[in-house]
């Protein structure tokens, strides 16, 4: 498949969420009183990813969904925390910004990248996660752990260390 029809039928298919999503929020009472987004500053940011993957998909760039998904990812951290009011959450929250990364390498591989892009957005998923399971665990993030936190991290450097070695059985 070419990369500007898969490009057209990502928008596409973002419209349609986009539009049957608003659709449902009009005419269903119940889910509107039950999601009450409120339209604060941090949907500009939002926005700005939002336009910039569209530029992407219209100028048929598709390493522009990087930039969109960090500038995106961002917004939806701003957006939380200004919801909330949960700012000290930034003490380990940064660690998802390499996440938002590999998901806009994932998509840009979707939407007519390489192969090898779309790995390393994957390694850069699992790495951001497994950073801001440390980070949330040391910051106070993680509470449901509550004081067994140090065994994720045990768990984490038994993964890393073993990771060679598993690695030269499969060759």
């Amino acid at each position: 498949m070419r990369s500007s029809n898969r490009s057209g039928i990502v928008l596409g298919i973002l419209l349609v969420a986009l539009g049957a999503a608003l659709v449902f929020y009009q005419l269903n009472p119940t889910f509107h009183a039950m999601i009450q987004i409120q339209f604060s500053w941090p949907w500009i940011i939002i926005g700005v990813g939002i336009f910039l993957l569209v530029l992407g998909l219209l100028v048929n760039a598709p390493d522009t969904a990087i930039a969109a998904c960090i500038v995106g990812g961002i917004g939806g951290l701003l957006y939380y925390q200004n919801q909330s009011g949960d700012w000290a959450s930034w003490s380990f929250a940064w660690t998802l910004i390499p996440g938002f990364v590999g998901v806009g390498m994932v998509l840009a591989w979707v939407l007519g990248g390489s192969a090898q892009t779309a790995r390393e957005g994957l390694q850069s998923i699992l790495t951001s996660i497994i950073l801001f399971v440390i980070f949330a665990a040391i910051f106070g993030g993680l509470t449901w752990l509550g004081p067994y936190w140090p065994l994720l991290l045990v768990l984490i450097g038994l993964v890393i260390i073993l990771q060679p070695f598993l690695r030269r059985k499969k060759s």
